[in-house]
Formats: structure tokens, C-alpha cells, sequence
């Protein structure tokens, strides 16, 4: 099912290559993040995932998910990027897509994560707020961040 230029749907057959994007993607990006704190957070986001309304994909030339944004509502709940595929423009497409496809105009982002919060801001969102917890209590600061539902061109390379 083409959902957007370049951007599928995950179907069940994907699940596998989904998690470990997010592996990949966490170990490269979240740096805060125990071996431990990585096991204990695995089942929970594939759980997660499977739940959201809308978990789209870009694929490599094999037809394996590179990348991967997941949106409930209004909010990007997941945006992962195979570190392999990092700085080719697909957080900036698929980000794109749930903005201005999908709707999406809230992110909550690990404040730890300086590459994302950046990647954000690059593409119009702001903070609007904090946590000092993470969505399951964690204590993985979170910031709020919303943009006008108008993306920017991030500059520079994709992080």
C-alpha cells in the first residue's frame, strides 16, 4: 500500500526489521540509555507500536524499512532512522509527511537527545514544555515541542 512518495505502510512481515531499526537507531542517538535500560524498553516499544493509528516506512532498494514514523492523533509518537541511512533525507520526509499528511504537529523528545531536539527545531517545532519523566516514569527528561503544522527544511545534515 503507497501511502506518499517513497513511504509505505509496515505490515506485519516488517516487524522484525521495525524493532531493529529502533534498536539501531537508539544506540546511535540515545547515548543516556543503559544496555539494561535498552532490554527493558524493547517489548514496551514493540507493544507500542503495534498500537499507534498510523506507522509508516521508507524502504532501502531491498524493500527493507530504512526508516520509520508512527502518529497517534496529533503527535508523532516515533521517528527512527537506521543509522545506515542517517543524512539521506528520510527523517526529514517522513517527519514531513505526518505534518502535513497526517496532521501531526506535537513531538515529545528525549531532552538527552541533542541530536533530535535539533533535527526538530531545524524543522519548525518549538518547545512548549518539559517533563522531568519519560511516558512510563522513566527518568528520561522529555521536552514538549509543537510546531504550526508548516514543516522547514532542515539544514544541514539529518540527525
Amino acid at each position: 500500500m503507497r501511502a506518499h512518495e517513497g513511504i509505505t505502510a509496515i505490515e506485519a512481515g516488517d516487524w522484525p526489521r521495525v524493532i531493529e531499526v529502533w534498536e539501531a537507531s537508539v544506540r546511535a542517538t540515545h547515548h543516556f540509555l543503559t544496555e539494561a535500560d535498552i532490554q527493558h524498553l524493547k517489548p514496551f516499544v514493540r507493544d507500542g507500536l503495534t498500537r499507534l493509528e498510523t506507522l509508516a516506512g521508507v524502504r532501502d532498494g531491498e524493500g527493507h524499512v530504512a526508516g520509520f514514523i508512527g502518529v497517534e492523533g496529533v503527535k508523532a509518537e516515533a521517528l527512527f532512522i537506521h543509522p545506515a541511512w542517517r543524512g539521506q533525507g528520510i527523517g526529514r520526509q517522513l517527519l514531513t509527511y505526518a505534518v502535513e499528511t497526517l496532521g501531526a504537529t506535537e513531538v515529545d523528545v528525549n531532552e538527552q537527545n541533542d541530536q533530535a531536539v535539533g533535527f526538530y527545531r531545524r524543522m519548525g517545532f518549538e518547545v512548549i514544555g518539559r517533563s522531568a519523566v519519560d511516558g512510563m516514569g522513566l527518568p528520561f527528561p522529555l521536552l514538549h515541542m509543537r510546531t504550526d503544522g508548516k514543516t522547514r527544511p532542515a539544514e544541514g545534515r539529518e540527525r
